[in-house]
Parts: C-alpha cells; structure tokens; sequence
C-alpha cells in the first residue's frame, strides 16, 4: 500500500452502488487506466452497506455535495451522477471523473487528496452533503 492510500479516510458505500460502480470501471477501463484503477481502489477500501444503512452525509451516487479545494479555496457544489446524466453546466459530475472519484464514499468533515485530470493533486474537504 502506498503512502497516499495509507492516509486517505475510511469511507463507506451502498452495495448496490459499489457493484454497479465496479461494473463501470471495468468496462470503461481500457478508456483511461489510472482513473478507473482508482475507482476500483476506493470500491476495495470501501465498507460496503445497504442504502438504508448509509449514513446522510455520505456522498453517494446523486447526492449533492459542497466541498472546499485547499489548494486554491475554491467552494464548489456538485451532484454525483452516472455519466449518462453529467452535465457540468448543470452541476452534474460524472463518477468517471477524477473529482467525481475522489468524492463518493466520503462523509462531512473529510479530505482526500486526489489528482485532477493534469494529474495535479488537490485536497477536497467535504462541507456538506444532501441526499437526493
């Protein structure tokens, strides 16, 4: 394990999300190896829980999450969606994009360093989630 997976947070997300995630990756994997390899990494960390389960300020696929980019101070709120339904005009980022990622299975309060699509790393720190 390398020293970046060692310090990222305990996260947790919905089996039938965490399945269907997986399924994404694997078929878009040959699209773009290191971004999909890292989905799959945080699906292995993940703990895996029903919906009900899932505590509410989880970021899960459709939730609306707020949160501050430490190396520029930048806040922004997303929903994160399937790729299907991505807009980013609209505020809708696609789980198959370093940000989205680096977000789902986080819960409030929660920072993660994660590369953007440079492949300049970033610290998002969530500030708040709502559920769809």
């Amino acid at each position: 394990m390398s020293n970046t997976q060692a310090a990222r947070p305990h996260i947790h997300m919905i089996d039938s999300e965490a399945d269907i995630l997986t399924e994404l990756t694997l078929l878009k994997q040959r699209d773009s190896l290191n971004l999909y390899e890292g989905l799959l990494d945080e699906i292995d960390r993940a703990t895996i829980c029903s919906r009900s389960d899932i505590p509410s300020d989880v970021v899960t696929m459709g939730s609306e999450v707020t949160f501050v980019d430490a190396t520029n101070g930048a806040e922004r709120s997303v929903r994160l969606v399937y790729p299907g339904d991505a807009d980013i005009a609209a505020g809708r980022i696609s789980i198959l994009t370093p940000v989205g990622a680096g977000l789902i299975g986080l819960s409030v309060g929660q920072s993660i360093s994660w590369p953007d699509r440079s492949g300049d790393d970033h610290e998002l720190r969530i500030v708040s989630v709502r559920q769809p």
